[in-house]
């Protein structure tokens, strides 16, 4: 039996009203500093809660009482909004 013939498919171009713009291809890498501030937040709230907890309550600032979870829990967050930056 004879093998048919093969169609050449045209290639597809999207409308022109409907192309992502340009945009995206020129955005600019991330800085530096924006790794770098992201862990030091983190740590930084990890090592509040830790000298917290161990300190039985006494420690970083014994007049906030619970608020220091929040400075700890804040600081963590704070580095997921800056890695949220981060390219």
């Amino acid at each position: 039996m004879p093998k048919s013939q093969v169609r050449k498919k045209k290639v597809y171009t999207p409308p022109t009203d409907v192309r992502p713009t340009a945009t995206a291809a020129t955005r600019k890498p991330s800085p530096v500093w924006l790794p770098i501030l992201a862990v030091a937040l983190i740590v930084f709230g990890i090592g509040w809660l830790v000298v917290y907890y161990l300190s039985e309550q006494a420690y970083p600032v014994a007049a906030w009482g619970y608020w220091n979870l929040a400075v700890g829990f804040g600081a963590m967050v704070a580095s997921l909004a800056v890695l949220s930056r981060w390219r």
